[in-house]
């Protein structure tokens, strides 16, 4: 008779799973294909042929699989919703769109040229400013034609098309994803360490399946932007807009490449992708993407900033030499993220308040809870503040700050609506002396710029283009660095090296990837 040993019973019933989990596995792969190919059957374009070949039968499986995690089983309608435009109540000239609930089709227009349309959606603060910026160059004087270009250009509308503002059953699916995004960036800039590293890792591994989920969600989006008039230019600020545009047949779309780290789902098959630095150009080119669907641009940046830099450049180097206190402004990222660092900042810098040599220009944005969180490190360091609350006291205040000092050293602005809380850095950037912030999409900006802790891995290529070109730090991971460069601010000619860089980058071009982006649109509007 045989003896078993006791674990004997247990190591079978383990090698029967294993063996049944690898069966199991390989029967998934050996479907995997087909369940592909069925998602894909009707879409409009091959990512597959953009990426340069079909995927795995892992790759395949992956994007599948989260695909149903996305949309679940939903079929992805075509039809456009009928869309309406208002003037914008924030932004002169601007027509805002919306869904127009009474269900008449078209969109009014006053002129007899398609209007120029900025898509984007309103995920996080980044993608909005860049829209706003590249709506900035479609506004203001156009004689001469639109931005001078000569035609008849000059009556052109120029529309802001945020994919939220369309209320729908696609809207909401932006929204569920927009939240799961927004608390992982805070908990991994809460929590550090481990969780820091693995969400940082997730940031900046955008492979090719991670183009193919952007694609195929962007397919269910198509209703978004389908009410719109085919023959208009589409300025796109977020891929998944650019995405839905070629989906829905539009033929001359231009994506506004994000960030400087070259990865796939910041590109869209189909499209002029303008991005903002060789680096990212030349990445972008060796992993495949088309030379005719790659070009640089220049960076994304407001009209105002880029004609304000002369005189803001000149009053940064003059309060340096006539030792006036060096202003900060740091602002708070659409996520919420970075509490800890920048609360644990204000509290370092509470001694250089106190003494005047330091003002700082707190922007919680709509952020409840970093509201709370600044008064709190405020009133636990002593340190008086003064408060704005809406936009016609953070225009005030700018003008305010062109010729006087403010009242306190430190002002806090904190709003209850979301364009003020954007807007409120790029009002006040030239009037500030330094801009604390992340690597985002404010590393680009023209102003000397004091790069701190990144909430994912790919902000730290943006951080390393500002220090190459001379207008920002390489990135601050630890407060007392911080602390340490502003110092520098204070006793060297940092401030001076940093707007001379500036100057010299306006002077070719650098900051006018938005104003190239509208020129771009019009002229192959032209030859269409």
């Amino acid at each position: 008779m045989i003896d078993l040993q006791p674990w004997a019973p247990a190591l079978t019933i383990l090698a029967s799973i294993v063996t049944a989990a690898y069966v199991a596995w390989r029967l998934v792969l050996l479907l995997a294909p087909g369940l592909y190919r069925g998602m894909i059957k009707n879409n409009t374009i091959s990512v597959d042929d953009f990426v340069g070949g079909p995927p795995s039968p892992t790759s395949a499986f992956k994007s599948w699989f989260l695909n149903r995690l996305n949309v679940g089983t939903r079929v992805a309608k075509k039809e456009g919703y009928p869309l309406k435009t208002e003037d914008s109540d924030k932004v002169a000239g601007l027509k805002v769109t919306s869904r127009n609930e009474t269900g008449k089709e078209g969109v009014a227009t006053t002129s007899n040229n398609p209007p120029v349309v900025v898509g984007t959606i309103r995920m996080g603060f980044g993608h909005h400013r860049i829209a706003y910026a590249a709506t900035s160059w479609g506004l203001g004087e156009k004689k001469g034609g639109f931005l001078g270009l000569g035609g008849d250009d000059k009556d052109r509308e120029t529309f802001f098309h945020d994919f939220l503002n369309i209320e729908s059953e696609e809207a909401q699916l932006i929204k569920d994803m927009d939240k799961m995004y927004s608390k992982g960036s805070r908990l991994a800039s809460e929590l550090g360490g481990t969780v820091e590293k693995f969400w940082g890792s997730l940031t900046k591994s955008g492979d090719e399946d991670s183009l193919r989920m952007t694609y195929q969600f962007a397919e269910h989006m198509v209703p978004l932007i389908n009410g719109l008039d085919k023959n208009s230019p589409i300025i796109a600020s977020h891929s998944m807009v650019a995405c839905a545009a070629v989906a829905a047949g539009f033929k001359n779309v231009i994506n506004l490449v994000i960030d400087n780290h070259a990865q796939w789902f910041v590109v869209v098959p189909g499209c002029l992708n303008l991005v903002q630095g060789p680096s990212n150009y030349h990445s972008l080119l060796k992993m495949g993407v088309p030379e005719d669907q790659v070009q640089i641009a220049g960076h994304w940046i407001p009209r105002d900033l880029v004609e304000g830099i002369p005189d803001a450049s000149a009053r940064r180097t003059a309060r340096r030499k006539a030792g006036k206190p060096l202003r900060i402004i740091i602002p708070v990222g659409g996520a919420g993220a970075q509490r800890k660092f920048i609360v644990n900042l204000v509290g370092a810098l509470s001694g250089l308040v106190k003494e005047g040599k330091v003002q700082l220009f707190l922007n919680a944005a709509d952020h409840e809870h970093m509201k709370e969180a600044f008064i709190g490190a405020l009133e636990s360091n002593d340190m008086d503040y003064d408060k704005v609350v809406d936009m016609k006291g953070v225009q005030s205040f700018r003008e305010k700050m062109l010729t006087e000092e403010p009242t306190k050293n430190v002002t806090l602005f904190t709003y209850d609506d979301y364009f003020t809380a954007v807007a409120t850095t790029d009002i006040l950037c030239n009037v500030a002396d330094v801009l604390c912030c992340k690597p985002s999409e404010l590393a680009f900006y023209p102003i000397p710029k004091l790069m701190i802790r990144r909430v994912g891995d790919h902000e730290a290529y943006s951080a390393m283009r500002a220090s190459e070109l001379g207008d920002g730090t390489l990135e601050v991971r630890e407060v007392p660095e911080a602390v340490r460069y502003v110092e520098l601010f204070l006793t060297t000619k940092l401030i001076e090296t940093m707007n001379n860089s500036i100057e010299a980058n306006n002077k070719i071009g650098i900051y006018d990837g938005c104003k190239n982006a509208m020129r771009i649109a019009l002229e192959r509007s032209k030859k269409m």
